[in-house]
């Protein structure tokens, strides 16, 4: 009688831990497993995305390697990253401003802040930036001749002679092949990404009164308070974001479609590898070759997060 009120009693539970797990692994398995292994399998055939499918081996990988469009999108994610590293220090400053507030109702104005822009789907904002730069009745070059930068500019690119800024011409950011590349590094100005703010506002809530309350004591100043308190103890923040910016650069080829459309702007100057592989698999047909590519750039993540896991060290 013992033994089997026992099982009776396990008995709603394992079989409540069966009907959840089982669906969610079969549903993980369909939806991220499978087309990733179906990636990696047809990366070795020539392959149309339908009818065509030809084992070729490793001839898709050997063209990749060499392929001059592909590492040239290569070295723009590079510049990207570089530039998206610095981009994160606004949200850094924003979000220990925040938190240094003495107010909570001012805290908790700027939270809300922060989280309304959340709700703007993303394709809202990014045809308001391609506005933004239209030559002509664009807010940035109205910006620019409203306060005096372009008649600057264009009297710099007259000394250097670089042909670029001309006066009485609108730049036309989007469509210039020397502006496509400063105009997405541009892109999102102050850089205030509403994730990262929060996501440093968690970190920096963590931290015990008491530190600061000993920082205070001994006359810590407020810049030595960000230095040596704050950046180090959220660093485990910074390091998740950096790992997701990464991530999101070398994946990302939204932006670029909708901006510079299939061919990467002008001169293809902003073919990013996203965008690279999504040509050959759906303008070109060429669905195996864009499998290799994407596992050149799952290769590309995986280094550069190993990279990130050496060096942005957490010494509490």
């Amino acid at each position: 009688m013992i033994a089997r009120k026992i099982s009776v009693q396990r008995l709603p539970a394992y079989w409540y831990i069966y009907f959840l797990a089982l669906p969610s692994v079969v549903a993980v398995s369909l939806f991220a497993y499978f087309p990733a292994a179906s990636g990696m399998y047809h990366a070795f055939f020539r392959w149309n995305g339908d009818y065509i499918n030809e084992f070729i081996s490793f001839t898709n990988f050997s063209e990749a390697v060499h392929d001059p469009i592909l590492w040239y999108g290569f070295g723009v994610i590079a510049l990207l990253v570089a530039f998206n590293i610095v981009k994160m220090i606004p949200s850094i400053i924003t979000a220990i401003v925040i938190n240094r507030l003495k107010s909570e109702k001012s805290a908790y104005f700027y939270k809300v802040l922060f989280v309304v822009p959340m709700i703007i789907p993303g394709m809202v904002t990014l045809l308001i930036w391609k506005f933004f730069y239209d030559p002509n009745a664009g807010l940035f070059n109205m910006l620019l001749k409203g306060t005096g930068v372009l008649p600057l500019m264009c009297k710099v690119d007259s000394f250097f002679h670089w042909g670029i800024f001309i006066n009485g011409v609108n730049p036309i950011w989007l469509g210039d092949a020397n502006l496509v590349l400063p105009s997405v590094i541009f892109w999102g100005f102050p850089w205030v990404g509403v994730v990262g703010v929060l996501i440093y506002l968690a970190g920096l809530q963590n931290i015990e009164k008491s530190i600061y309350e000993a920082a205070d004591l001994d006359g810590i100043t407020s810049f030595k308070k960000l230095w040596y308190i704050e950046l180090p103890l959220i660093l485990s923040q910074v390091r998740i974001n950096l790992v997701m910016m990464i991530i999101g650069t070398l994946q990302d080829y939204g932006l670029f479609l909708v901006l510079f459309g299939k061919e990467g702007g002008p001169n293809g100057k902003a073919m990013v590898p996203g965008l690279y592989m999504y040509v050959n698999a759906f303008v070109q047909q060429r669905a195996g070759y864009a499998c290799a590519i994407g596992i050149l750039l799952f290769l590309f993540i995986l280094i550069l997060t190993e990279l990130n896991n050496r060096f942005v060290r957490i010494d509490k």
